[in-house]
């Protein structure tokens, strides 16, 4: 925490806060005030992947792209790793999981400007064969106190 606190009054339905109190307990939070910044950062977050203009696309952001595919599906497994070589300045890392006899778990972690990430993940959901995709946006931390 930091030497330093800002403190503000917030006003709420008292059925908000109650619904509030019980969510922080059931994870665990050891104060409200944890939570609201916790809320906050991912405020912060949404906001910044939702920027548009040169701010929101001059920014590094980070993500996963999550596919579940049918490996049987002729040619899929080489083209995704075909689409990951091609765009090599922008995947990190990726991990792959047979999940049964014929679909597989594919996470891919990326970096880079939102629209290139974004783009990444679409060309990668939008191949025959992936069942299901989502694109799951986070931040490298730098712009977040």
């Amino acid at each position: 925490m930091p030497d330093t606190v800002a403190r503000f009054t917030i006003s709420v339905a008292p059925e908000l806060l109650t619904v509030f109190d019980e969510v922080c307990a059931s994870k665990g939070y050891a104060s409200r005030s944890e939570a609201v910044r916790d809320a906050i950062r991912e405020y912060l977050v949404a906001h910044e992947w939702a920027s548009d203009g040169e701010e929101g696309e001059a920014g590094e952001v980070v993500g996963t792209i999550t596919l579940v595919y049918d490996h049987e599906v002729r040619h899929l497994s080489d083209e995704l790793v075909e689409r990951q070589h091609r765009h090599h300045t922008h995947v990190l890392s990726s991990m792959h999981v047979h999940l049964d006899q014929r679909n597989c778990l594919e996470v891919v972690v990326v970096r880079g400007s939102r629209t290139e990430v974004s783009a990444l993940a679409d060309e990668l959901i939008s191949l025959l064969g992936v069942k299901h995709g989502r694109l799951v946006c986070t931040t490298t931390g730098s712009a977040l106190p």
